[in-house]
């Protein structure tokens, strides 16, 4: 039986980017690409339960060549169209144009009870139903509420959408992702602060908040904020995910305070460069000397 820290779940997605004044470009934006490669650059056993087609392996290579240990199940990318009409990089426009088949509790690997991050792409509803039955194997969660909210019309655009399960999903998972604008929807609040004392206050555990200012996280008590540091944002997509995958590393052995700062600091290297992170955690040591505030 398999044996990790964290496994990562979620589909392969390849997206068209249009940037605010920039030209158009295709990227693997995956979620679970950008989190599993950022958790697995950091240190400890990672894996990752994706799906392509025979003729898309090549959009696995970023996982390989971070050591993530794949389980890869027959099916196929998403694909998406995602515009920054703005320079404020916390407002896109997303249109789905493909989206991957969902995974099923009968499809996870035979792996002892650890960490699970959920970042797939529900467009079925299926997310509450696979959280209740790995919660039910000894299974700790960790959820991305874009993974429900973001939901298609017909004609591909998609949009945040409150999610009428949000309490029962808040109280399964120990660790909450969400960035500033997909909280607004959730809670109504502006500020991350009060959006995260509301989520706490539905029964999140755990919640971390990403914005283009940096990263909130908040629980047991404890609250800490880290300001990114990048000096451009090249690399924007991918921002939440890969500071989840690197706060997710972080958490397992260190506490709250010191994972943000830790998923703060190496976000900031991935935010100048496009694609998956690929320093080391030297290189992240080397950016950790950001302010901390608490509330």
């Amino acid at each position: 039986m398999y044996d990790y820290d964290i496994l990562f779940i979620g589909h392969i997605n390849r997206d068209t980017v249009e940037p605010f004044k920039g030209p158009p470009f295709t990227e693997e934006c995956s979620p679970v690409t950008f989190a599993a490669a950022a958790a697995c650059r950091v240190g400890g056993r990672i894996a990752a339960v994706t799906k392509i087609s025979g003729n898309e392996e090549s959009l696995l290579e970023p996982l390989k060549e971070a050591g993530v240990h794949l389980f890869v199940q027959s099916g196929e990318a998403t694909e998406g169209h995602i515009i920054f009409p703005t320079a404020n990089v916390d407002q896109r426009q997303i249109y789905r144009i493909k989206v991957g088949e969902p995974f099923a509790s009968g499809e996870m690997p035979a792996c002892k009870p650890c960490l699970v991050h959920l970042c797939c792409f529900d467009a079925c509803g299926f997310l509450p139903k696979l959280m209740r039955a790995l919660k039910a194997r000894g299974f700790r969660l960790s959820v991305d509420m874009m993974s429900v909210m973001l939901q298609a019309d017909a004609s591909g655009a998609a949009h945040l959408e409150d999610v009428p399960e949000k309490k029962e999903i808040l109280n399964m998972a120990d660790f909450v992702k969400v960035d500033v604008v997909e909280a607004k929807v959730l809670t109504g609040a502006d500020a991350p602060k009060d959006q995260a004392d509301i989520l706490e206050g539905w029964g999140s555990s755990e919640t971390i908040i990403t914005s283009s200012e940096g990263v909130l996280a908040q629980g047991n008590g404890t609250s800490a904020f880290a300001k990114f540091t990048n000096r451009n944002t090249r690399g924007r997509m991918g921002r939440g995910d890969t500071c989840m995958g690197a706060y997710l590393a972080r958490r397992l052995d260190h506490p709250l305070e010191d994972a943000v700062r830790f998923a703060a600091a190496l976000t900031s290297i991935k935010l100048e460069s496009p694609g998956p992170f690929t320093g080391t955690p030297d290189h992240v040591i080397e950016r950790m000397d950001l302010p901390v505030y608490r509330w």
